[in-house]
């Protein structure tokens, strides 16, 4: 329709801001408002935009970016202690909502293999918009979280040879290919962990030490694996987000990983957004009419029988229930791979229109509406907790373990800046008891406190979103070494933004420095070279005074 792809760009930007912003003052969730503004410019009403393959690549952009910043998250440890759960959770749903969603299916009228479509398409869940959400609401790293992100990635595996079983049944020499394709999966995939494994122990912690002395060229290097581990994953025959997942847990381990997720968030948000669009432009709404009626109660299973199966066999695991409704929730939807599943088998020859339609009305209704009950789940769970008390065994003993095999690791102390004032600060406040967190921009001066036993996280004092992610919460003090004014200033507003409790001490070059900082909230400001003048005086001088008691004590005189 636009004769220039940048003001088709333009163009959906502008109505992109536009509905967004009055989804935030309707107060309703942005991912709802960009999936409306894809269906409005898309075929089905307006038809405002063309360039289709340029949307999609922005899309697949964001989402490798997405799992890569997941990954980063999760270090080996995590994934150790989050392993059965997610496996047993991932799989036990994927099983029992396919069995009951293939009756469902042909109580509805639907033939053998449409129901069979179906009731695998209702099984996935979308990793995507469970993350971002669960991103927004600082939740990844709770408890509930992780064992989201643990069974979503299973499910991300399971699409995967789903799609590979059906692409084979459609072929001629179905059994036979269907063997061979998961001996190569399996082959790939662990040859895949191998090199992942190996580069992480070998390759990368040098590496990014190197690179860290820039932090620019930190980031691109990261936006490059990030999308080398997601093409791939592609290759191999695996998702890209299986790939660009692993890709982040290579870095998790390393000292850069928060200052390296933190930038990354503004570019994931605005890439997603064009994943949101690119979703609602391509459900075709001229196939929806006939099927409200099954999409209605799919959908009602989808909401209500999800969450139970989840919670069922959490609470069977030993999991408390709200652990287990918590991470219930997050599978109320079904995934942005359940419409390429149904496209797959009307593209084979298995399904008609029809039934396409039926799956993507169903995965308008129930994205919708569970993004609703996840931004609003701790309410929700405060009302109807005590009925939920039938999921939860009488010893919740597998939750109970893992609180004693994690002890939460307390901080007292984070000390920005790890040069001579800092290191001698950190290092006295841990001799007398305190447990400090680091935190330079320098990766030198991170690795020289990490060998004087100091955690260390390489971050920026300037970066809000960095700050953001630290346990400010946890810390009674928060001692900022670094003499530049304008970074105290800018640490000291983002922990007020952030609306941290506990008290401040800054450094300063200068007297007039310093009454500029205790006006703006610093609880002490120190000037290294007067306190330490002041300090050598008194010792001086008590030193001195010391001297002279002595002397009068062995005076004749006396």
């Amino acid at each position: 329709m636009f004769e220039s792809a940048f003001i088709e760009f333009s163009m959906l930007l502008a109505i992109s801001a536009l509905v967004g912003l009055v989804a935030v003052q309707l107060r309703q969730p942005l991912i709802v408002a960009f999936i409306a503004v894809g269906i409005m410019v898309g075929p089905s009403v307006l038809g405002l935009v063309t360039l289709t393959e340029e949307i999609d690549l922005l899309a697949h952009l964001g989402i490798a970016i997405l799992l890569f910043v997941v990954g980063l998250k999760l270090d080996l440890h995590i994934i150790r202690t989050m392993g059965i759960v997610a496996l047993f959770t991932g799989l036990g749903q994927v099983i029992f909502t396919s069995l009951i969603g293939f009756v469902i299916g042909l109580m509805l009228g639907l033939d053998v293999i449409g129901a069979i479509y179906v009731a695998v398409a209702l099984t996935f869940s979308s990793t995507i918009i469970i993350v971002k959400l669960l991103s927004d609401k600082r939740e990844l790293d709770a408890l509930h979280g992780r064992v989201a992100i643990g069974f979503l990635i299973v499910q991300d595996i399971v699409v995967i040879l789903a799609m590979i079983a059906l692409t084979a049944m459609g072929q001629a020499q179905s059994i036979s290919g269907l063997g061979y394709e998961a001996f190569m999966v399996l082959i790939k995939g662990a040859l895949m962990l191998a090199t992942v494994a190996l580069l992480m122990r070998y390759v990368i912690p040098g590496l990014l030490k190197k690179l860290a002395h820039s932090a620019e060229l930190l980031i691109l290097f990261a936006i490059a694996w990030a999308l080398f581990g997601a093409s791939a994953g592609k290759l191999l025959g695996f998702s890209q987000e299986v790939g660009a997942f692993l890709a982040g847990v290579s870095l998790a381990s390393t000292h850069y990983r928060e200052l390296i997720g933190a930038r990354l968030v503004s570019l994931r948000d605005f890439l997603l957004l064009f994943f949101f669009i690119s979703l609602g432009a391509s459900l075709e709404l001229s196939t929806l009419g006939a099927q409200v009626w099954p999409a209605l109660v799919f959908s009602v299973f989808i909401l209500i029988g999800n969450p139970l199966i989840v919670m069922a066999i959490m609470g069977y695991m030993g999991y408390r229930k709200r652990t287990g409704f918590l991470a219930g929730l997050t599978v109320a939807q079904i995934s942005e791979f359940s419409l390429i599943l149904a496209a797959l088998g009307f593209n084979l020859g298995h399904l008609d229109k029809e039934t396409v339609g039926l799956v993507t009305l169903v995965g308008l209704i129930t994205i919708s509406i569970s993004t609703y009950l996840i931004l609003y789940s701790h309410q929700i769970y405060a009302k109807i907790s005590p009925a939920l008390s039938i999921f939860e065994r009488k010893v919740p003993y597998r939750e109970q373990l893992l609180d004693e095999l994690e002890p939460p690791v307390k901080t007292d102390v984070i000390v920005f800046g790890l040069g001579r004032l800092g290191m001698v600060i950190a290092q006295s406040l841990q001799q007398k008891g305190l447990r400090v967190l680091g935190v330079d921009f320098d990766p030198e001066f991170v690795h020289r406190s990490a060998e004087h036993n100091i955690p260390t996280r390489y971050g920026d004092a300037e970066d809000p979103e960095f700050i953001s992610n630290l346990p400010l919460r946890e810390a009674k003090w928060i001692v900022g070494t670094l003499r530049h004014k304008e970074v105290n200033l800018s640490l000291l507003n983002t922990l007020q933004a952030d609306g941290y409790q506990g008290r401040v001490a800054l450094a300063a070059a200068n007297a007039p420095a310093k009454q500029s900082m205790m006006e703006a909230g610093a609880d002490i400001v120190l000037v290294p070279y007067e306190d330490a003048g002041l300090e050598a005086a008194n010792r001086i001088f008590e030193y001195d005074s010391d001297k002279l008691d002595s002397k009068r004590c062995l005076s004749p005189a006396d």
